[in-house]
């Protein structure tokens, strides 16, 4: 850097900005959602994203030490190492946990019931953690078996989008079941972010579960799907219509989204809406929109889908 050059960046960084009246006026709308929230007494105290994504990479690690643990890592050290970042790892999920706690609870400070809560919590997470890499096993299984670009089992676990996302669904998923569901859902959205697809921490989902490519999937929070589902590159599985009460306020956690029996293959781009049954072993074909049940051993396509609305007379 030039002499100029330096004395720029000096002029620069030593300028003045008249920021006092921002910071003022953005304490004022900071108190009044306070205020609004009834949270005026203390902010609250939220789990942390970037501290999650830490949680989500070394449970991820201790499930698949050899693949996404270090690099050098040898065999004679592979439990040591499992054993430490679970009990790193977990410990600090424990605090994030006990600050969800403390937040929905509305307390001015952490009870003892929470406290106690989230060690219940964190320790039945952690007694599920083996059946989630079991699951997780099944799923890399059919993501090898089902894309003929595949080399190996190793190459999908470190490679393919769609099982980072699973991986973290399953995580968050039982978290959601626990009863911590605003860290579920911020692991959820982090995998959401890295990898372009969306799955609700409340879905249910099957073993040997596939997403070839990713980008653009979508599925809800009351989808249900079976074992054995193959799902392509934007995917909906989602709602119809939102149900609303009496004041016009969104009804909350009712049943709006899919269920997709055992066995079904999805295409690109098809849309699948409502509280709606794929039967099992059906093939729904790219870029379908659906929002009618269709019954086990269908092969629904576009053609098919226009024969059908023209033969009815909708919208001629």
């Amino acid at each position: 850097m030039t002499n100029v050059n330096r004395i720029s960046d000096l002029q620069l960084r030593s300028t003045y900005l008249e920021i006092d009246h921002i910071v003022g006026e953005l304490r004022a709308l900071r108190l009044a959602s306070l205020e609004n929230r009834q949270k005026h007494r203390r902010p609250p105290k939220l789990p942390s994203r970037k501290i999650l994504v830490g949680v989500a990479e070394g449970l991820s690690a201790a499930m698949f030490p050899n693949r996404l643990g270090p690099a050098d890592l040898a065999d004679e050290g592979v439990d040591h190492y499992v054993g430490h970042t679970l009990n790193t790892t977990l410990r600090t999920l424990l605090v994030q946990i006990q600050h969800e706690l403390h937040f929905i609870s509305g307390l001015e400070n952490p009870s003892d019931e929470d406290r106690e809560r989230a060690i219940d919590i964190t320790q039945a997470f952690a007694r599920r953690l083996p059946a989630i890499r079991s699951l997780l096993e099944s799923d890399i299984v059919a993501a090898y078996e089902g894309d003929p670009a595949a080399r190996s089992v190793d190459e999908v676990l470190v490679c393919y989008p769609g099982i980072l996302a699973i991986t973290y669904y399953r995580l968050a998923h039982e978290l959601h079941r626990l009863g911590v569901p605003l860290i579920a859902r911020m692991i959820s959205e982090i995998a959401h972010s890295l990898t372009g697809v969306e799955i609700h921490p409340g879905a249910q989902i099957g073993g040997s579960f596939f997403i070839d490519h990713g980008t653009g999937v979508v599925i809800g929070e009351t989808a249900i799907i079976g074992r054995n589902v193959r799902l392509y590159q934007a995917v909906t599985l989602g709602a119809k219509r939102f149900q609303i009460d009496e004041y016009g306020a969104l009804v909350k956690g009712i049943p709006r989204h899919p269920i997709v029996e055992d066995d079904v293959v999805i295409y690109a781009g098809a849309t699948i809406l409502g509280r709606i049954t794929i039967g099992h072993g059906s093939t729904i074909g790219g870029n379908v929109w659906l929002t009618r049940s269709v019954p086990a051993g269908s092969h629904i396509t576009q053609a098919q889908m226009r024969h059908e609305i023209f033969e009815s007379g909708a919208g001629i």
